[in-house]
């Protein structure tokens, strides 16, 4: 059963939960929906909220969807869900309905989809999107191992309005 909790009560590891468990984001916009890995990101306060980083290629069909609305969430699975992650992080949802296919329990809930299979679910609203630029770069060899074929990312900051923790 989901639980809702502040965001001041959130006490997991963000390095362990980003970057090893990794992310699920799910965006819609009209009657599209789209959900894809991430494991680049953080979390903290700006401007006085809760907030995530996010960090979207601009190939990514969900970018896509997300710069259409608003909102979107963010999801986090037990290590059993690891094959439906990598799943998520490979496909393509402009060629296939990825969340259908995955067989997750999706709800709705403030306009923004999220499953019961999560063990954490994010509803986050959109505060600022950015897209790097090469010229911003300090680290040199970060800018050429990641970005070869310059596809550079748009950080995204979004506040977290709602956690839901399923115990």
């Amino acid at each position: 059963m989901a639980k809702e909790i502040k965001a001041e009560e959130f006490d997991y590891n963000v390095f362990k939960t980003i970057g090893k468990d990794w992310l699920l984001l799910t965006a819609a916009a009209g009657d599209k929906i789209n959900a894809m890995t991430a494991s680049w990101g953080g979390m903290g306060v700006m401007w006085n909220k809760n907030v995530a980083f996010l960090f979207l290629r601009p190939q990514r069909y969900t970018k896509e969807l997300l710069d259409q609305t608003d909102g979107l969430t963010i999801s986090v699975f037990d290590e059993q869900y690891r094959k439906m992650m990598n799943y998520f992080g490979t496909a393509c949802g402009r060629d296939e309905d990825k969340i259908t296919k995955s067989g997750l329990t999706k709800f709705e809930s403030d306009g923004r989809m999220f499953y019961g299979d999560a063990r954490i679910t994010m509803f986050c609203k959109k505060l600022y999107a950015q897209e790097m630029k090469p010229e911003c770069f300090i680290d040199m060899e970060s800018k050429e191992k990641w970005y070869p074929e310059q596809d550079y990312h748009t950080m995204y900051v979004v506040e977290i309005e709602r956690i839901l923790i399923n115990e």
